[in-house]
């Protein structure tokens, strides 16, 4: 009777045991549970950071597509990016298919990832292609594509303070201040070709380029780069930057030629005229006048073809005017003291008939706000979000679009 109750009780503690070690090493632990509930509420999630009231495609978008609405393009493009920032980050973190953070932002909206874009310099992750995904939207009974809706979509990011890709983010940031040009890096001809490739293989009118922050000063350029060969794709820029040293000397230098103009045509005349009646934005002082070339190609005939074909390409700028690296794109380029003279109640978009160069530019202002959060991209989709005025014309995108497509 007591070798029984023994070996029962023996039996009893092994089963306690099993028990134990199976719980032990199950899914369920505590530490596991507590490692999934940190991936689950990460805060770059897409439902805990995401937009809220944007819904996927589904059956409906074949009657009335999503993608006409601004609003909607708008946000699901800053979802796009920002899928770019978390490829990188992903990559960083040893982030594996299962828990990855970036395939979530475009997922929803039916879209997948085709083709990463390297930085050979240190293998880090700068942008991304996004190709509308037939079988994900078939199986949600999306049987074609919604009007409006790219075939395919590069989205570059802006910099990423860490430091594994910190270093080449800020030399292209320096780049980009000192010459107000992003040709010479290396991210440039790999985001361009990645751009003609699928310019080609869909046709420009189904692409679309964005960007944010540097991201964005990427995007503009290698879209004019393709606006040149008359390949004219949708941009969308959010945050791009408007501060450069080169730009700044060339302000400089162009006031000084309006003051030298004023000058001369308060002189008496002479057997040559200085300033000829015919061309009254020439001046005839070397350099001075080789630079108005180079900005202005339109007034010598020279360059007539690309002024055309630069006019059909008018990429999308979504700035904030308490972010002091893109507020300078609304400052206006001789046509504020117009509007104040004709009507000063007028609070509409001010439209300079005069420029060769043009795009939308929507302007978010809520007052002062921290640069943190006037620079952020998070803002783009926001469900409290008012674009206060829309412009098509500014200095600073005259500026940028003549310089870059001048023949020099």
């Amino acid at each position: 009777m007591a070798a029984n109750r023994v070996a029962m009780e023996e039996d009893i503690t092994e089963s306690v045991t099993l028990m134990v070690d199976s719980v032990a090493s199950s899914p369920m632990t505590p530490k596991t549970v507590v490692v999934k509930e940190d991936e689950t509420h990460h805060p770059y999630a897409f439902h805990v950071s995401g937009p809220r009231n944007v819904a996927s495609p589904n059956w409906r978008d074949l009657i009335s597509s999503s993608w006409k609405d601004p609003n909607y393009k708008r946000t699901v493009m800053a979802c796009f990016i920002q899928a770019a920032y978390l490829l990188e980050l992903d990559r960083q973190e040893n982030r594996n298919e299962q828990n990855a953070l970036a395939p979530k932002w475009w997922i929803p909206f039916k879209y997948k990832l085709s083709q990463t874009l390297i930085d050979e310099r240190d293998g880090s992750i700068f942008g991304a292609v996004l190709e509308w995904d037939r079988a994900a939207a078939m199986a949600d009974l999306v049987v074609i594509r919604p009007s409006g809706a790219p075939k395919a979509v590069l989205a570059l990011r802006g910099t990423i303070l860490k430091s594994l890709t910190m270093r080449r983010d800020i030399e292209d940031d320096l780049r980009f201040l000192a010459w107000e040009s992003l040709k010479g890096s290396v991210r440039f001809n790999v985001a361009l070709e990645a751009l003609q490739s699928v310019a080609t293989r869909y046709g420009s009118s189904n692409v679309c380029v964005v960007g944010h922050s540097l991201g964005a000063g990427f995007a503009l350029q290698v879209g004019k780069a393709l606006a040149k060969e008359g390949l004219f794709v949708d941009a969308h820029l959010f945050n791009p930057p408007s501060i450069s040293v080169a730009m700044s000397l060339r302000n400089i230098s162009e006031k000084a030629g309006v003051a030298w103009k004023r000058l001369m045509s308060m002189l008496p005349p002479k057997n040559e005229p200085l300033i000829p009646n015919s061309n009254e934005g020439q001046v005839s002082l070397g350099n001075v006048s080789s630079g108005f070339r180079n900005w202005v190609p339109s007034f010598y005939g020279s360059n007539q073809k690309s002024t055309v074909d630069l006019r059909k390409w008018v990429p999308h700028l979504y700035v904030n005017d308490s972010d002091y690296i893109c507020c300078h794109y609304t400052d206006q380029d001789g046509v504020t003291e117009k509007r104040e003279m004709n009507n000063k109640e007028n609070n509409g978009p001010i439209v300079n008939a005069n420029s060769q160069a043009a795009a939308k530019l929507f302007v978010m202002s809520k007052g002062k706000q921290n640069f943190h959060e006037a620079h952020g991209l998070e803002q783009w989709w926001s469900d409290n979000l008012e674009l206060q005025s829309a412009i098509h014309s500014s200095r600073l995108i005259s500026q940028q679009l003549k310089s870059l497509y001048s023949i020099k």
